[in-house]
């Protein structure tokens, strides 16, 4: 494999990643209510109407899906590109990448900028510091990213090394 390609397409990821969760956010905070602290939910929720916002939930469901496959085509892509040559060499480069942004997410996005970021907070709950600020929440939110990306992960390998190998 090749490693220039891969730190290469590490930092695409990266910068496709925070566009695609920044952007929306800044628009319209509410647009990932549902990754917001349930205690931030609430609070927002007292003076608004009430959205869906559990994880089985049809809209959550929908843009998690969505961004499942997604990332599913980004990760042939790039382990093809890197000259993965098996299975194995597939899944391990897809699910490298994959916790690196996850870890990305939860350590800079998540701990760092958007606890900061006074303009993504959710209408009504921008003197909740504290709450903005719980990194024990983001950090269980990265260990369920890390088990959810085995699916795409392993499921891209698989096709890869079905059409590749």
């Amino acid at each position: 494999m090749n490693w220039t390609v891969i730190i290469i397409e590490a930092i695409v990821l990266t910068i496709a990643f925070t566009a695609m969760i920044l952007i929306p956010l800044v628009k319209n905070p509410v647009w990932w209510i549902a990754d917001y602290p349930e205690d931030i939910q609430e609070e927002y929720f007292k003076t608004h109407e009430r959205i869906p916002t559990k994880f089985f939930s049809g809209a959550v469901l929908w843009k998690k899906g969505f961004a499942l496959v997604v990332a599913l085509a980004l990760l042939l892509v790039v382990v093809k590109l890197a000259g993965a040559y098996d299975f194995w060499s597939a899944f391990l480069l897809s699910y490298g990448l994959w916790l690196f942004i996850d870890w990305y997410d939860c350590f800079f996005l998540d701990w760092v900028l958007f606890a900061n970021m006074r303009k993504v907070r959710l209408p009504g709950t921008e003197h909740m510091d504290e709450a903005y600020h719980q990194k024990k929440y983001h950090f269980v939110q990265s260990l369920w990213g890390m088990l959810i990306g085995l699916i795409p992960c392993l499921v891209g390998a698989g096709i890869y090394a079905w059409l590749f190998c």
